[in-house]
């Protein structure tokens, strides 16, 4: 079958949750199907990137989606009352190239992810797929309850049409999906139930544990510049951290990912090192003792919990983050709390109780290995695609 996989952005280097996902599923999906891929990118791709992709696929096309297109398109999109995140994406430019790539192609499915990229695709007659990753428009909603002034109303509006655009472009795929099933049950739509779930996995090659030496006490992964992110790190650095340093006055706390907002980087510290891009997150996974994700904000399923698990790393998260994990809590795989004291005790538990810590990490790392493999995620997706 010849799959057209159509993105908002070019899946590689690997620094954000969507382009993960689709470089895993390009990659499993590459061994059964001829793939094409058409990728949106603001900035040149290089060819080193390039090639991370070519073993995978037949042809990669790159469509150019420049600042200049974007500012001017948000505004387009704000006074049809459209997302703005369909305006940072979609122009009529760019469609009529992705109009020339479907005629060469000819391909027998198109897969397209995320909503924002759905104006592009619903007008082929050509079986597709939506894979809705998330539920944004709720995403949007617990931004908004963070905010204050402009940015609370601009993420109250962005709520509103998201939802109403998750719902209205439903049923102009011939199949959906999603990475949660916690998700699946807030995309506003009657028949929500019809989505399936594909998950996320973990690449077991690359996130294992070689009995490295520990130098940081508490590290915290992500894309620094990602709102939830970026709530999640000044929380764990303003209020968590002070509250260990009387009974760990040398401890040590990375804040370890791409792009870090200026937020992020004044983090900078005595008791903070605040890395930006790295090139292989298992090493500095592999260099720390306590992995701890305090999400406020954010939906879906949290990646960074899944590689910390698999690099044999106790975690400790919110209720939020932990939801989506297959009752993760009740394996005892990932320590849940719900205040800053529980945080404060959880990780000084973990810090001075070898035992516990062990016992948390092997049940974390057994419950990885049980439940997130991505051959075994993307055989679902090849299946619903070939209608089986």
């Amino acid at each position: 079958m010849k799959i057209l996989v159509v993105l908002s952005r070019f899946p590689y280097p690997l620094e954000k949750g969507d382009k993960l996902r689709a470089y895993h599923q390009i990659r499993c999906l590459a061994a059964h199907h001829d793939i094409y891929l058409a990728a949106m990118h603001d900035k040149p791709v290089s060819a080193a990137d390039r090639r991370e992709l070519e073993p995978f696929c037949k042809e990669i096309f790159l469509i150019d989606n420049n600042n200049l297109r974007r500012c001017w398109n948000v505004g387009r999109a704000f006074f049809k009352g459209l997302p703005l995140q369909c305006g940072l994406f979609y122009n009529k430019k760019n469609a009529r190239q992705l109009d020339e790539i479907v005629r060469k192609v000819q391909p027998d499915h198109i897969y397209c992810q995320l909503f924002r990229m759905a104006e592009y695709v619903i007008r082929y007659s050509v079986p597709k797929t939506l894979d809705f990753q998330d539920v944004f428009s709720k995403g949007m909603a617990r931004r908004a309850e963070k905010s204050k002034g402009l940015a609370k109303w601009i993420f109250q509006t962005e709520h509103r049409r998201v939802a109403r655009y998750e719902a209205s472009i439903f049923d102009k795929f011939d199949h959906t999906t999603i990475i949660t099933a916690v998700d699946r049950d807030l995309i506003p739509h009657p028949d929500k139930d019809d989505i399936v779930v594909t998950p996320n996995g973990v690449d077991f090659d690359h996130f294992t544990y070689h009995g490295e030496r520990k130098e940081y006490d508490l590290i915290f992964s992500g894309n620094m510049g990602y709102g939830p992110n970026v709530d999640a790190a000044e929380y764990l650095a303003k209020d968590i951290l002070p509250r260990l340093l009387p009974d760990f006055p040398t401890i040590k706390l990375v804040l370890c990912g791409a792009s870090p907002s200026l937020k992020v980087s004044a983090l900078q510290g005595e008791h903070i090192i605040v890395t930006g891009w790295v090139d292989s997150m298992a090493d500095w996974y592999a260099k720390s003792r306590v992995f701890v994700a305090p999400m406020r904000m954010g939906t879906g399923l949290q990646n960074k919990l899944l590689e910390a698990m698999a690099m044999s790393l106790p975690c400790v998260t919110s209720p939020l983050a932990a939801k989506p994990l297959h009752e993760a809590s009740q394996h005892h795989a990932v320590v849940s709390c719900a205040s800053t004291d529980e945080y404060v005790e959880a990780i000084r538990h973990l810090l001075t109780d070898a035992d516990y810590c062990q016992k948390v990490a092997a049940a974390g790392n057994e419950y990885v290995h049980q439940y997130y493999d991505w051959e075994a995620a993307v055989e679902v997706l090849d299946k619903l695609m070939q209608g089986d």
